[in-house]
């Protein structure tokens, strides 16, 4: 047994954490493999491990660009963590960055939803307001 499935496991039997959170926590520990594509031209994919976001702009008749790659480990490691935080103290986080004008519900994040958010960002392209600005969102 693994130090971390069994840090959860103590969590569980000191009443710290429900069942139900101890499971969803082991899984996030061992992400299920996803069934192998079917056919000639499909190519098996990795996990992703970075989030990149690139922006490419024109301003005054000068290129800029923006690449930003953050590792999806730290992403990942963030939501896990988030999930031991005691409600209490999320509720006042989730009250301090309403304040700060951040709309997030920290007792709503689950390490299952970014694994879905993650493949679903396999190649994404936002359209903003400058017509020769592009911004592209992807997980490589």
């Amino acid at each position: 047994m693994n130090d971390q499935r069994k840090d959860i496991l103590d969590l569980l039997a000191e009443g710290k954490i429900t069942a139900t959170e101890a499971e969803q926590l082991i899984a996030a520990l061992e992400p299920a493999l996803a069934p192998a594509a079917v056919g000639l031209d499909a190519r098996p994919k990795g996990r992703p491990k970075y989030l990149r976001v690139l922006v490419d702009t024109v301003e005054n008749g000068e290129p800029g660009r923006v690449n930003v790659r953050v590792p999806l480990q730290l992403l990942r490691a963030g939501v896990r963590l988030a999930a031991l935080i005691p409600p209490q103290a999320l509720g006042r986080a989730n009250t301090e960055l309403g304040k700060s004008g951040i709309p997030v519900d920290l007792t709503q994040l689950r390490p299952e939803q970014l694994e879905a958010l993650v493949e679903h960002l396999d190649e994404m392209t936002v359209d903003i307001d400058q017509p020769d600005a592009k911004v592209r969102v992807f997980c490589e």
